[in-house]
């Protein structure tokens, strides 16, 4: 069964942090929480990981996978960045957004989109997300905790330790988490384009 740690919500505590990395460098699948719902995560790279995310929320091969970042520095190493782009960063992050980018060959081939070769990227305003990524030192492979044939994230931590137990490693309680997820633009193109609209405001992009 998976550990089970309660992360304050304000005051994440270092010592589970620290165990809680250890077990994604382990080559774990964890649940944490974000500043827009529940989301599965593992390290970047970690394909046994990455398939074990694929079969719990039974995904294809056309899913944008999503790297969580500390910051837009952070970021621009995954992504190709252009002046234009890097401002609408600036002005949405960090928070409830999900940013479909041009990959640089830092993001291993198995996580970009087939055809596109673009990989989704957001920077989460949460204290709990932003101290495991301190932590942990580098991007996590995420992606909304959404299972198959449901259309809300899970929200209650316990429930998705009942649910999810013996197919993750870890789940961090951060509190009854959020029922919607990111609000998804591409800016890969020349002009961006809202994917889907969820918990961050898309007006801006429009």
């Amino acid at each position: 069964m998976a550990q089970y740690f309660r992360v304050h919500p304000d005051n994440p505590q270092k010592r589970l942090l620290r165990q809680a990395v250890e077990i994604v460098r382990r080559g774990g699948v964890i649940v944490y929480p974000t500043d827009s719902a529940y989301a599965l995560g593992c390290q970047l790279g970690e394909r046994s990981a990455l398939e074990r995310i694929q079969r719990i929320r039974a995904l294809d091969e056309g899913h944008h996978f999503t790297l969580a970042c500390r910051d837009l520095s952070e970021l621009s190493s995954y992504a190709m960045v252009s002046d234009r782009v890097y401002r609408l960063l600036k002005a949405h992050t960090p928070g409830p957004y999900t940013f479909v980018l041009p990959s640089t060959r830092q993001v291993p081939k198995r996580l970009l989109h087939p055809k596109q070769k673009t990989i989704g990227l957001r920077v989460p305003e949460h204290r709990i997300t932003q101290a495991l990524l301190e932590e942990l030192g580098e991007a996590l492979m995420t992606t909304t905790l959404i299972l198959p044939g449901e259309s809300l994230p899970l929200c209650d931590p316990e429930d998705i330790a009942q649910k999810l137990g013996k197919h993750v490693e870890l789940v961090i309680d951060g509190g009854s988490g959020g029922l919607v997820p990111t609000t998804l633009i591409d800016l890969s193109g020349d002009a961006p384009v809202v994917l889907r609209s969820g918990r961050g405001d898309a007006a801006a992009f429009l």
